[in-house]
């Protein structure tokens, strides 16, 4: 996997800004007058042709973070900048519109397939939801566009539910770059193959990217993947950003402890004698009723009472790198 580092995060630099989330809050109603809160302030910026690893454990707010870029959830409070204007207030039409430049790789591709469509119809979908094309062209461009995916164009009058794994995962992909998006949201897109199939999914991402100029968001929860894959890196908990490497490795730099944490409980295949996990400890604090203070103070083992009192802020402890702790300097 290390050559796709290369071929990826070598191209690092300052690259124009193509989504810009400004305090972005979602708040999720519950019984007696409740709230949970899954994205907490977020303020964050998409690089064009860049792309954007965001991590975390389960329950942090990476997904729901992506779902409300798209819409698919209202913020609570906040802005998205996309070509000067904050799509989170666009309706009708011009919400429709908005979404032919911000596309979505799922997780699970059979699930976000119809099982009675043919893999041409798939992949085309979307351009005959924009009157982008005519029944007569499907065949010719499903080929064209299972051919970037690197798929036999023979393949368009299959149904997903006989390829492999790695295979359906491609037909998501050229679903997703049908409309040639400037950004696609890849939510979990390689967890659920092979670690061989990740590699070669990993690639073509990279090369499409390269070929387009595509922005990703790239949600995972391999640091090790993000760490090859992303220019940055974002690191969420409780629904909070604790540290944004705008330009560094997770493996190599990491400031704050939740991500020290983080890298502990890696699994390694290359464990010297003696060399253990080591698991986070305490319990998460509730989404619901968030005490004062440190997201993580009750799992960090270098909590101080400044931590209990006082809710830290993102401050640049170095160039281009970000941290949320009051005891990184």
């Amino acid at each position: 996997m290390n050559n796709v580092r290369e071929q990826n995060v070598s191209s690092n630099g300052r690259a124009p800004i193509v989504l810009e989330i400004k305090n972005m809050t979602k708040k999720f109603a519950l019984d007696g007058g409740k709230f949970l809160t899954a994205c907490d302030n977020i303020n964050l910026c998409a690089y064009k042709g860049q792309t954007l690893g965001i991590i975390g454990e389960s329950g942090c707010g990476k997904s729901t973070l992506a779902r409300t870029i798209l819409q698919i959830y209202p913020p609570t409070t906040g802005e998205a900048i996309f070509e000067g204007k904050d799509i989170l207030k666009a309706t009708g039409e011009e919400k429709r519109q908005n979404r032919r430049h911000i596309q979505m790789i799922f997780q699970d591709p059979t699930a976000a397939f119809n099982p009675k469509m043919l893999v041409k119809d798939i992949v085309c979908e979307p351009l005959k939801n924009y009157g982008l094309i005519k029944d007569s062209e499907i065949d010719e461009k499903a080929a064209e566009l299972l051919q970037m995916v690197e798929l036999p164009p023979e393949f368009k009058d299959r149904y997903p539910h006989s390829m492999s794994g790695g295979q359906r995962q491609r037909i998501g992909i050229a679903r997703a770059i049908s409309l040639e998006p400037q950004i696609i949201v890849c939510d979990e897109a390689t967890s659920a193959l092979d670690v061989s199939v990740q590699e070669k999914v990993c690639k073509l991402l990279v090369k499409l990217q390269k070929e387009k100029g595509i922005t990703y968001l790239f949600i995972c929860h391999d640091l090790g993947l993000v760490d090859l894959m992303c220019h940055q890196i974002v690191i969420m908990y409780l629904g909070n950003i604790l540290e944004w490497m705008g330009k560094c490795r997770i493996s190599e730099d990491y400031k704050h402890p939740y991500t020290e944490a983080l890298m502990k409980a890696v699994f390694k295949v290359d464990f010297e004698p003696g060399d253990k996990i080591q698991p986070l400890e305490g319990e998460i604090l509730s989404p619901v009723n968030l005490s004062i203070g440190c997201p993580f103070q009750n799992r960090c083992e270098y909590c101080q009472d400044i931590c209990k009192k006082e809710k830290p802020q993102l401050k640049e402890v170095e160039p281009r790198h970000w941290v949320a702790c009051h005891i990184v300097k």
